[in-house]
């Protein structure tokens, strides 16, 4: 077992059960007792879990969000292809808006030296593309960083976004369904995706299959905002019909 996949166990034990001793997870994941304490400081260092003496105990509610550095190991090469494909539809002369989160983030490392402008909704992005050679031209919008994220959000965020029009909105989401549309986590962050989408002509939703069929409980829009799908060979064939059915062009890679 790897160390991202034992992250990823013990995060999930330790969220159901509410705790879990060092003792319970070495037995879950093989591994051994010390290896687990390296884990569980790791984690604890990444805000995803707290620690205590011989164990661990939860920080996020049921439904809540994982943090960044946790996502970003998760399924790492399908946010890489659904990268590159969002990344194809990008044509030259385009100015992007580019959400925060982790497929975006592979987004950004493709648009790094095109021939686009593009303003990103995050630190990570807006840091990964402040070297960008030209012809890439990058715009900072003004806005508070959710702490462990990195996401912009608030008045000066969205008043950048109201000041400007874009070719296309790369949005990543918490939850895309048919029935409920898109939802995000948290509430500052659904505003600022709802302005994206008035902002630009075009909508690109990149979201592995997880995404799909999920949902959060901050209301985005309806699926019908979203014009191309991007997602992943995971995704539910059911749910991906139906939006496909609700007029949302779907691209699986």
């Amino acid at each position: 077992m790897s160390t991202v996949q034992r992250h990823r166990l013990i995060t999930q034990a330790v969220q159901e059960a509410g705790t879990a001793t060092v003792t319970e997870l070495a037995a879950l994941t093989r591994a051994s007792e010390m290896t687990i304490r390296r884990d569980l400081d790791q984690l604890a260092a990444q805000g995803v879990l707290e620690r205590f003496r011989g164990g661990a105990r939860a920080l996020l509610l049921r439904g809540d969000e994982p943090p960044f550095a946790l996502r970003a190991h998760e399924a790492v090469d399908a946010k890489r292809r659904i990268a590159a494909e969002v990344a194809s539809l990008i044509t030259d002369g385009e100015t992007v808006l580019l959400d925060s989160g982790t497929t975006c983030l592979e987004v950004a490392r493709l648009l790094h030296g095109r021939q686009v402008t593009v303003m990103p909704l995050s630190l990570q992005a807006i840091h990964l593309l402040s070297d960008a050679p030209e012809p890439t031209s990058l715009l900072v919008p003004g806005g508070r960083p959710r702490p462990g994220e990195g996401t912009l959000t608030g008045p000066l965020t969205l008043a950048s976004l109201s000041a400007l029009r874009f070719d296309t909105a790369v949005l990543g989401c918490c939850g895309l369904s048919a029935r409920d549309g898109m939802t995000a986590y948290d509430l500052d962050e659904a505003a600022v995706k709802k302005a994206a989408i008035t902002s630009s002509r075009r909508v690109i939703a990149a979201a592995d299959g997880s995404k799909l069929g999920r949902i959060a409980h901050a209301h985005v829009g309806s699926s019908t905002l979203v014009h191309t799908l991007v997602t992943d060979t995971t995704a539910p064939s059911d749910e991906a019909a139906a939006l496909e059915e609700a007029s949302t062009t779907l691209k699986i890679v």
